[in-house]
């Protein structure tokens, strides 16, 4: 592979931004150094125009798949392959080069997940042997304990070998995300109603399926994912009791907690603390729950995930920033360095010597961050 220069950029390090440039030699960052560097014969150089180099972004928990797999409500799209290329132009064109495709083992309210979820792993499969994936795509399976179903689901796939990550979900109403039954009942309005009477005996059948299976279905799946020595995420976590139990699991992270007082626990016990960046963005939580910013100032937030809006990874950063909550290194540090070496992708996730090529050319226009060019390993893909 050729090596070449990217000169004349600020360069965004774990700990600093300088303007420098960056040697890329054979898919790895060769050398990063401080100064600009001319263009000569023997070497090429592409002018960075004084724009940011971040490294590339590293996305554990996207939705972003299944909505191309069903566009709308009760719309299955025929061709899973192009709907997953369509998935990735996006996922590299907000800058991700390492993404967790997220997908669901079970089901609660939005039916129709459990189609999705064979014919997501064959197109996540079959585009990774292609070798046409613009970023590096992973599996992350979100099983949903209170789905009499899931390990039967679950176990399957369980040997995929691009199987990285593994969290454990109860969306039950009346507890986590949605200790807020009436949030739940205003959520979920535009695909069903009940009458106040429907809606409670809706409550007492989920609490009582959760019931006989949710223990089970996460003792097991823990289990194996020990056996592999697989990362294992909570979901939702809302008391401290979520948290210790997680912690007393062996479980490292905490997505998307829903209280402060889970965000704190967690992050003082060593987990990483992974919020939305649509949160960020928006200036809360779309159901509610706490937020990323307040948990940010209090200084627990460990990793952003874009959710369902992979170019709020970008925008979310450059907020964090602006609003002097972090400085833009720990504010990059989010979408990089931290979430990969919470999963043991220690190749990846900071512009440094040894460590893949992976980089975003950020421009800045009007203030608002937008994503120039972006590199894998070295080759360019956006």
């Amino acid at each position: 592979m050729k090596e070449y220069v990217l000169r004349n950029a600020r360069v965004v390090t774990p700990t600093t931004v300088m303007h420098g440039h960056v040697l890329v030699r054979d898919g790895l960052v060769a050398d990063v150094d401080e100064g600009d560097i001319q263009p000569t014969a023997a070497l090429e150089c592409i002018d960075c125009e004084g724009d940011y180099l971040l490294p590339g972004f590293v996305e554990l928990h996207t939705d972003n798949l299944e909505k191309h797999l069903v566009p709308r409500p009760k719309v299955v799209w025929p061709q899973a392959e192009p709907a997953f290329f369509a998935h990735n132009a996006q996922i590299v064109a907000a800058g991700i080069t390492t993404v967790f495709d997220a997908l669901s083992v079970g089901e609660y309210q939005d039916k129709g997940r459990i189609a999705m979820l064979g014919r997501g792993v064959d197109a996540l499969n079959h585009c990774r042997q292609s070798g046409m994936l613009r970023a590096d795509h992973l599996l992350h399976l979100r099983c949903e304990v209170a789905d009499p179903r899931m390990r039967d689901l679950f176990f399957p796939l369980s040997d995929t070998p691009c199987l990285k990550l593994v969290s454990l979900m109860d969306h039950t109403p009346g507890q986590r995300q949605w200790r807020d039954t009436t949030a739940y009942r205003t959520y979920y309005s535009n695909i069903k109603s009940w009458t106040d009477e429907e809606f409670t005996a809706m409550m007492h059948e989920l609490e009582e399926v959760r019931d006989s299976c949710a223990n089970d279905n996460a003792a097991s799946v823990m289990e194996f994912c020990r056996q592999r020595h697989l990362p294992m995420a909570s979901h939702d976590d809302t008391l401290v009791e979520h948290v210790e139990e997680a912690l007393s699991n062996g479980i490292s992270i905490s997505e998307f907690p829903t209280t402060t007082e889970a965000a704190c626990c967690a992050s003082e016990n060593g987990m990483l603390v992974m919020m939305g960046a649509p949160n960020v963005v928006r200036g809360g939580s779309h159901s509610g729950n706490a937020s990323a910013l307040d948990v940010a100032k209090e200084g627990h937030l460990g990793a952003l995930s874009s959710d369902y809006v992979p170019a709020s990874l970008l925008a979310a950063v450059f907020e964090l920033a602006a609003k002097e909550i972090m400085p833009l290194p720990a504010a990059v540090n989010l979408v990089s360095a931290n979430p990969a070496e919470s999963v043991g992708l220690d190749d990846r996730g900071r512009i440094d010597s040894g460590r893949r090529a992976d980089m975003v050319r950020v421009h800045h226009m009007d203030d608002m961050p937008v994503v120039r060019n972006v590199w894998r390993q070295g080759v360019q893909v956006y």
